[in-house]
């Protein structure tokens, strides 16, 4: 798998709707240098729909990836899911300010989506990581906190809470 793999050439696409598929493995990460996870499965779908002065985009990723439990930090497989939609127009210089809206230069005849459909996959990832296991893990650490707080509270201030609630 190359980058390169991901060019599309829409100026000798005819009007309408065009659909591009791509199934993604670990070689995909390592175009962009990315290496945090491992066993990326996955397929990821492009619809362009090309019109005379836009081409409208949208992405969708599905697959899996392992990933470490943030609690129990025991490898599971995260089912992963996402989609974004965008638009490229023409115009005097490239602009990928707005994640909505790429320009191209006017006369580009083509573009890559392996970045975009790169930070579609990373995207899709959650923030949080928890496993199947991972349940018992987080019911041990309320237990704990719930049994430090409980150490903590000075018989004082409880005398005094009493007061407050008469």
């Amino acid at each position: 798998m190359k980058k390169r793999d991901f060019d599309i050439a829409f100026r000798g696409l005819a009007l309408g709707q065009h659909e591009f598929q791509y199934d993604l493995d670990d070689t995909f990460f390592t175009l962009f240098e990315y290496s945090d996870y491992r066993g990326l499965r996955g397929t990821a779908e492009l619809v362009m729909l090309k019109s005379e002065t836009v081409l409208d985009i949208e992405l969708r990723f599905t697959g899996t990836i392992e990933v470490p439990c943030d609690i129990t930090n025991e490898l599971y497989t995260q089912t992963l899911e996402n989609s974004f939609a965008m638009q490229i127009k023409f115009g005097d210089e490239y602009n990928d300010e707005n994640e909505e809206l790429l320009i191209l230069p006017h006369g580009n005849y083509e573009f890559n989506a392996g970045q975009m459909i790169y930070e579609l996959v990373v995207l899709s990832i959650p923030s949080k990581l928890l496993g199947p296991n991972a349940g018992n893990g987080i019911e041990d650490l309320i237990e704990e906190e719930e049994d430090e707080t409980e150490e903590k509270t000075d018989p004082r201030w409880d005398q005094l809470k009493n007061l407050l609630n008469k």
